[in-house]
């Protein structure tokens, strides 16, 4: 009698706790090649999960690279729709792809978004020996003549880059397409690029763009956020702050296939709830050059299809989808 009342009470405490049974093998999958945002993303899980013990199993990482996570949301949708191991790192780079179709079929209503875990945000710079030592003369100088300009970031028309860009554009009232833009690879290229005086304004990220402005070798004039970011470039105002309210944070974080069961849904949650919580979080995340931004479950869904909307009508109005 006994034995049986130890047991019903044991399984009533088990009944209470959230259920990691499913999740056995944990798997982050890159949608690019090692090294990068994504990967940044994956290793940013893996450490923390693993450092606080929230996973039984070390969390190993799959690459599947191709149209910033386009083949890896093919591949989890199509193929791994409900398997409770997998999650996917995704940025603010697919959330703009799947905006502009680049993703095929698949939309922003096609998988559960999970957790985002930090944000970088966009940055304007110029050269070192730049004339212009604020926005608003950047600004000016655009506004009299946006052919004089030379501008770069990575990415070709349509790009992260090239948006921000084109907002700033709109902002002065001038059409995106008279901008004198030069694409590049990737923020690497554009940033020596900049030092070259190959090109005058620089469109590119605050994590990428921090070494080089802490060594003076380039002038970071604006950090596209709705409030001045933590740590060694605290000093740099925001472009809302100068008088032009253009913001582009750049969410990382996770999503599961659609038919991963609600509990397995809900436990993952509830590690990155926890391991967010934590300083060891909080130092693991500022180690790699990310800003809090600490959304789970229903509050990022909310967030992600937003923000594709919003990518949408922009995508819109430049001409770069149809309406």
């Amino acid at each position: 009698m006994r034995k049986s009342v130890a047991i019903l009470a044991l399984s009533a405490i088990a009944a209470t706790l959230p259920s990691f049974a499913a999740i056995d093998k944990p798997e982050c999958i890159v949608g690019a090649k090692p090294g990068g945002g994504f990967d940044l993303t994956c290793k940013l899980a893996q450490t923390s999960l693993q450092d606080l013990k929230l996973l039984k199993e070390p969390m190993r990482a799959t690459y599947m690279p191709g149209g910033i996570g386009a083949v890896a949301m093919n591949t989890v949708v199509a193929q791994r729709a409900a398997d409770p191991n997998v999650i996917v790192a995704f940025s603010g780079g697919s959330l703009l792809n799947i905006a502009q179709g680049k993703f095929g079929k698949w939309t922003e209503n096609d998988v559960k978004w999970l957790a985002a875990v930090g944000a970088d945000y966009g940055s304007i710079s110029v050269g070192k020996n730049s004339p212009w030592k604020n926005l608003g003369e950047v600004m000016a100088a655009i506004k009299a003549d946006p052919s004089k300009v030379p501008m770069g970031g990575g990415g070709t028309v349509g790009s992260q880059d090239w948006t921000k860009a084109a907002l700033l554009a709109k902002k002065l009232g001038i059409d995106p397409k008279a901008m004198r833009w030069v694409s590049f690879e990737g923020n690497g290229e554009a940033t020596t690029a900049l030092m070259g005086g190959h090109i005058q304004v620089m469109f590119g990220d605050v994590s990428a763009d921090e070494p080089q402005a802490e060594a003076g070798n380039i002038r970071m004039v604006a950090v596209l956020a709705d409030k001045r970011v933590q740590g060694k470039l605290a000093g740099v105002p925001t472009a809302r702050e100068q008088g032009y309210d253009i913001q582009w944070p750049i969410i990382r974080g996770f999503y599961t296939g659609p038919k991963v069961p609600d509990a397995d849904y809900k436990a993952w949650q509830d590690m990155f709830k926890k391991a967010m919580a934590t300083k060891e979080f909080a130092d693991l995340r500022a180690q790699r050059g990310l800003q809090p931004f600490d959304l789970v479950g229903p509050e990022l869904d909310a967030f992600v299809k937003k923000q594709v909307g919003e990518y949408r009508k922009q995508a819109e109005e430049f001409g770069l989808v149809k309406k």
